[in-house]
């Protein structure tokens, strides 16, 4: 008797699996390691910064009062005194009518309190002449004004990105706390597999949907562990799927999850005695995407159709490794771009096809089925048509999501 399904929506879907995830911990790395980790810990300033009043400019310290009355007309002389080069701290104070040529970082010398560029000034005889007024800690880098000692800068569950290694390093972090990454298994299912150098034979097709899950979660900086390609036999097929699921803290399988005479992954389910948090969901390509629990740890059941089982890690893997380390932002990014083609049949599901977005207009990448290929390699952002009794147009106005963000979106908004 084939199973019946209920699908559910994306969005239940979603709320259902993170309701699962659980934090893994932490662990401390180099600094040179923590790209792309996800933060344990807050960032906080341990300076300010600027750690002093400083110069933006190359140019010269000068007490702005005696630049008072500065004109066309009345330009007014200073004695440059003393050389500041950045890093270096001037044991000189300023007096009346004194100036001090200073670089691009340097600390202000005592006494002074702004700062004229190099190209306010006119050099004389004895030093330079100026030609308007200064206000006080006019061209003055204030400290602490970019951030303050003690100040929490970047908040646990960010995505360590570039700017963040610069705060990391300005602060002294050697070390960062991050969160631990899930240990990820691969497995592929079905006769049908061969490896990617066999040679084609009738009925026979290639294993596309492992390394392309292996470089979905390259992306995301992960590593994981594959087991290779299981034949549609129960028996066999249940041993894999144990072991691989008592190694890892995520298992993605990809094929069996269907109601073919060969699909065993619900069976499979049910020997390990996992719970099941769907079955079926309400989108297209992908319908089939299966996720059960089996003793803390996921199981998601993938399509066998590589443009389902590709939307299927984006819209479900990837948010729940993330919500296992504790991040913040666990989406895709959303925008809204203009259609750039029509789609006028309806369709009851979701639709989330694969699409090339430009900025300002979305369009689809090319052939569309679930079990399209070359869509996937041209496109780099996801439209999204929700399901319902009418189509869509040219010129409408519809939700995209952008694939191959660095940093997704902290809520789901469709």
């Amino acid at each position: 008797m084939v199973e019946k399904r209920r699908p559910i929506s994306v969005s239940e879907a979603l709320e259902r699996v993170l309701g699962k995830a659980s934090l893994i911990g932490s662990e401390k790395v180099d600094l040179e390691e923590s790209y792309g980790r996800i933060l344990a810990e807050p960032i906080v300033a341990s300076s300010d910064v600027p750690p002093f009043n400083r110069s933006p400019y190359d140019g010269y310290a000068i007490r702005s009062a005696d630049s008072a009355g500065a004109s066309g007309d009345n330009r007014i002389s200073f004695r440059v005194i003393d050389h500041i080069g950045a890093g270096e701290v001037s044991a000189k104070k300023l007096k009346a009518n004194e100036a001090i040529r200073i670089m691009t970082g340097a600390q202000l010398p005592e006494g002074a309190d702004a700062v004229v560029m190099f190209e306010q000034t006119v050099e004389s005889e004895h030093g330079i002449t100026i030609r308007k007024p200064f206000k006080a800690l006019e061209n003055v880098s204030l400290q602490g004004e970019d951030v303050q000692k003690g100040e929490v800068v970047i908040d646990r569950g960010s995505l360590i990105n570039p700017g963040t290694i610069a705060l990391l390093a300005t602060f002294g972090y050697s070390q960062v706390a991050v969160a631990k990454q899930p240990v990820v298994g691969i497995l592929s299912t079905g006769t049908e597999l061969l490896g990617v150098d066999d040679e084609l034979v009738p009925g026979k097709i290639r294993n596309s949907n492992g390394p392309m899950i292996v470089a979905q979660l390259k992306r995301m900086g992960f590593r994981c562990k594959m087991y290779g390609m299981s034949i549609d036999q129960l028996d066999e097929s249940y041993q894999v799927v144990k072991k691989a699921a008592d190694e890892t803290d995520c298992l993605i399988t990809t094929g069996g999850v269907s109601v073919g005479d060969f699909d065993f992954l619900p069976a499979i389910y049910e020997r390990l005695g996992a719970e099941v948090l769907f079955n079926k969901v309400a989108m297209r390509p992908g319908s089939v995407t299966t996720v059960a629990v089996a003793n803390g740890r996921y199981l998601f059941g993938l399509s066998g159709n590589p443009s389902a089982c590709f939307t299927g890690f984006e819209l479900f893997v990837r948010p729940a490794l993330l919500k296992m380390m504790g991040a913040g932002k666990l989406y895709l990014p959303q925008t809204k771009a203009v259609l750039g083609e029509d789609f006028t049949k309806a369709n009851p599901f979701t639709r989330f096809i694969r699409a090339s977005y430009d900025g300002e207009t979305v369009s689809p990448a090319g052939f569309n089925k679930s079990n399209a290929v070359s869509s996937i390699a041209r496109g780099n952002a996801l439209i999204v048509l929700p399901g319902g009794s009418r189509g869509f147009h040219r010129s409408d106005t519809v939700d995209v999501l952008l694939l191959g963000m660095e940093e997704g979106a902290s809520k789901w908004r469709l």
